[in-house]
């Protein structure tokens, strides 16, 4: 069978994206998209993305790591189907649309891509590190020199800590002076990202919660370019939450399966 594909980046973060409206790709052949997101080999991505029809948004976006399984929200890539979908005439300027973690809110205006996440309803704030979920598992922990943290060691090691057992987490490590930057260890693909949507929107509401910033309009520095979050807390819970920044096509083609 031979299958369209779309090639899509926010910020470094790079997904195969396919419209699978007519559910006729086999989203459980781990092997298939494993080999599609491997960089030698294959097409190349951090992961790969089904568009699929839904009774009552939009569309349904299924997100799967590049080592083949379906993982749990992914906010650059909820920012590429956006985009994705936006390209497909899905929609004109906003729209709802169903992952894994609930119904999300987005918007396209050229290449900026907006996107709203879920509440966040509980930050740990740990003695030296803050856990929190924003789609996806995330820890925060503020360092003097990002730039200079072995992500992939460092990361690693946090990620497969006993006390997050097999489900492991995300590693964000953060530098805040008159900037925001971050590097992220990404459980999954299992190294370190270019850009990390959720563990951008966790870093912006840890730093708020542990009081490193007062803004609610926060700007992070990826190493594969800037995001934006806002939010609003209502003194219990984190609401109205919103990640921007640019997301686009990189190219197309078609594979045999």
């Amino acid at each position: 069978m031979e299958v369209d594909f779309y090639k899509f980046q926010a910020t470094g973060n790079d997904f195969i994206m396919i419209d699978d409206r007519e559910e006729s790709f086999d989203m459980n052949d781990d092997s298939l998209i494993k080999s599609l997101c491997e960089r030698r080999f294959g097409i190349g991505a951090d992961g790969l993305i089904l568009l699929r029809n839904h009774e009552s948004y939009a569309f349904e976006m299924i997100f799967f790591n590049s080592t083949g399984e379906r993982s749990t929200f992914c906010g650059n890539g909820g920012r590429c189907i956006l985009s994705f979908a936006h390209f497909l005439e899905i929609f004109k300027e906003k729209c709802e649309f169903m992952a894994y973690d609930g119904v999300h809110e987005g918007s396209v205006k050229g290449d900026m891509v907006s996107l709203k996440m879920a509440d966040v309803i509980e930050v740990n704030v740990r003695e030296d590190s803050i856990v929190l979920d924003t789609g996806s598992p995330h820890l925060v922990k503020v360092v003097d020199n990002v730039q200079s943290i072995n992500v992939l060691n460092k990361g690693k090691k946090l990620r497969f800590s006993k006390e997050f057992g097999d489900y492991g987490i995300n590693v964000n490590f953060v530098e805040v002076n008159e900037n925001i930057s971050i590097r992220t260890y990404e459980r999954g693909d299992e190294m370190e990202s270019l850009s990390c949507g959720t563990g951008s929107v966790a870093t912006a509401i840890a730093l708020y919660e542990i009081g490193k910033t007062d803004d609610t309009n926060i700007t992070i520095n990826t190493t594969g370019g800037t995001l934006e979050v806002s939010f609003q807390h209502d003194g219990k819970s984190y609401i109205n939450i919103w990640l921007s920044g640019e997301a686009s096509i990189v190219f197309s083609g078609e594979f045999e399966c």
